[in-house]
């Protein structure tokens, strides 16, 4: 548990060019909190102290606004950006130096017993906002755009956006995982096409209003 630990304050600092030093990202980070928390709750479930580590968990929720469920499996180097609104569900496993930004949910669908939700690879980045729900894998070096919603497995290497997610990168270039901005969103991309296009369509109206209101007055006179 101290090398995981170890490795997610390492996490934070190589990730985070905000952050100066060890003991500000000990003092400050909220998402660092819920992770230590998490540690320390997980080792009791492990040794079937279900009620103390629930409360544990719990105790987290209120301090940072994080929910870890102490079922939970979570590699080392895991870093939460930002922090506030995860949930990460009970059955959910996360592998190595995974990064999750704010508002993202690691849920199930429904409520089924057994593996419910989702296992995400090794240096797999989760965007602001995104729900990842159902029990299939999100590959190693995957990226999930912000607000996009993934109700299938994502293959290794791919970037996975909109909604329902759709994979728009496969085996490229890595991108850098603090850069969600340039990240391609087809949705967002047609969305705008459209309100280009209503907004020619409002200026031919408007210039037809104005031709007729010309030829009434015309033929007033």
């Amino acid at each position: 548990m101290l090398d995981h630990i170890k490795s997610d304050i390492e996490s934070v600092k190589r990730r985070d060019p905000a952050a100066r030093s060890t003991l500000e990202i000990l003092l400050t980070y909220s998402g660092l909190h819920a992770v230590l928390m998490y540690r320390v709750s997980h080792w009791f479930y492990t040794k079937k102290l279900y009620t103390i580590a629930r409360c544990i968990s719990q105790i987290a929720r209120l301090i940072t606004g994080i929910e870890i469920h102490p079922g939970a499996k979570i590699g080392k180097g895991f870093f939460i950006d930002h922090g506030s609104g995860v949930v990460i569900g009970e059955t959910t496993e996360i592998g190595d130096y995974c990064l999750v930004y704010q508002g993202v949910t690691l849920g199930g669908t429904g409520k089924e017993k057994g593996k419910r939700h989702p296992t995400l690879g090794n240096n797999v980045m989760v965007g602001a906002g995104a729900r990842v729900l159902g029990p299939f894998k999100v590959g190693d070096n995957a990226k999930i755009a912000a607000n996009a919603v993934v109700l299938e497995e994502v293959p290794p290497n791919c970037t996975a956006v909109g909604v329902p997610a759709r994979i728009v990168r496969r085996n490229g270039k890595r991108v850098n995982d603090l850069d969600q901005i340039h990240i391609p969103d087809p949705v967002a991309q047609e969305l705008c096409a459209h309100l280009i296009r209503i907004e020619k369509l409002e200026k031919q109206i408007k210039r037809l209003e104005i031709a007729e209101i010309g030829n009434r007055l015309n033929g007033g006179k």
